[in-house]
Formats: C-alpha cells, structure tokens, sequence
C-alpha cells in the first residue's frame, strides 16, 4: 500500500511546480466555477488537494479574502506560501489527509481539482464524503475536477478513477444538486493532453 503523505513529499521535494504534470499558470475554468457559484469577497473558499496550485494566488488577485488550501503534502504548501510571499499570512494552510481530516470550520465553496480521482477505495471515498458533507455550509457549492472518461489512468504513478458528470454525481450521493459541468482539455508543462471533467454542485 501507498504511503500517501510521502509519496507526495516526495513529489514536492524532487520536483518544481512545472515539472508536475498538473501545473496551470492560469486555473481559469476553476475560476470561472468559484465565480458563478457566487462566491463574494467574504465567501469561505477551500482549495482541497490545492499542494502548490496557483489558484490561491489567482483568487487573491481577484480579490477573495477567506482562502484556505488543504494537502497531504506540507512541502506543497510550504512552496505555494513562498511563491506568495507576504500574502501567504492571509490564508489559512492545512497540512492534513483529507480522508482523516476533521473540519473545524464551514465553508462556502470546496474546491478540488484533481484530489478526489485519486482515491480508489471505496471507503476513502465514503470518508471524503463524510467530511465534505460536515464542511460545506447548506445551499455551498461544490466543484471537483477530475480525469474525465477519457483521461489518464494514472497520475504520478498512483492510479485514479475516471468520471463523467453521472458518475460523479452518484459517488458523492444524496445532498448535491448538480449544477454545471464541463470538460477541460488540460495541456501540461510539456505539452501533451489530458482530459479533465469539472462538475460544480450545490449543498442541500
């Protein structure tokens, strides 16, 4: 069995941001779902998974306020709090797996690009649930990415389960109302493709 927790150490220690395959310069389509959910300058954002993501940094610019990045990895934080330097002391970091994770706060938005396809037992799945479901505040949204149908099997040497928006819908279960989907030809620091599916809900 995989050491999660340092697996991605490793990742984040050997490798710089763009020598990962997942690296955006410009997270737009996970932007754009943060936007039409609503979000507001004061709206509870959770980048889940968000390691090294420049999207802390892009909501920042766009003028959200209460960001909050979740990974396994600390090396992954510790290099996005760097990247921002000064800014990083308004936004809240955790260092935890979200499988085992237990929120101390409520959230407006949960965002995942990229986290969820990695878990591939069912009973990981069930935990991330379990703490998505205590985390989102009724009536939130919710807005995961991952490899769609057509994407890779794999990713970082570990394997991952694919989605389409049905898919997706019945693994996360009652409570999420489906509101907007959309895929993503997602091109890497080196150029090859890989297909992603994005799906934003909303909380009952």
């Amino acid at each position: 069995m995989t050491d999660r927790t340092a697996h991605w150490q490793t990742v984040y220690t050997t490798k710089t941001e763009t020598e990962v395959s997942w690296h955006q310069d410009e997270p737009a389509t996970s932007l754009r779902l943060i936007r039409e959910a609503g979000a507001g300058p004061s709206s509870r954002i959770i980048d889940v998974g968000g390691g090294a993501s420049r999207l802390v940094d892009a909501l920042l610019t766009a003028g959200y306020g209460a960001l909050t990045v979740l990974d396994i990895s600390e090396a992954a934080l510790a290099a996005a709090r760097a990247r921002l330097g000064a800014p990083a002391a308004t936004v809240g970091w955790i260092a935890a797996d979200v499988r085992r994770w237990r929120p101390q706060a409520s959230y407006d938005v949960w965002h995942d690009r990229a986290a969820f396809h990695f878990l591939t037992d069912a009973v990981d799945r069930e935990a991330y649930v379990a703490r998505l479901r205590s985390a989102v505040v009724p009536g939130g949204a919710v807005i995961i990415g991952t490899f769609a149908l057509d994407g890779p099997e794999k990713c970082s040497g570990l394997p991952v389960v694919r989605y389409d928006a049905q898919s997706l819908a019945g693994t996360l279960g009652t409570g999420f109302v489906l509101q907007d989907n959309c895929t993503e030809a997602h091109r890497t620091p080196w150029g090859s493709v890989q297909k992603f599916q994005f799906c934003r809900f909303q909380a009952c």
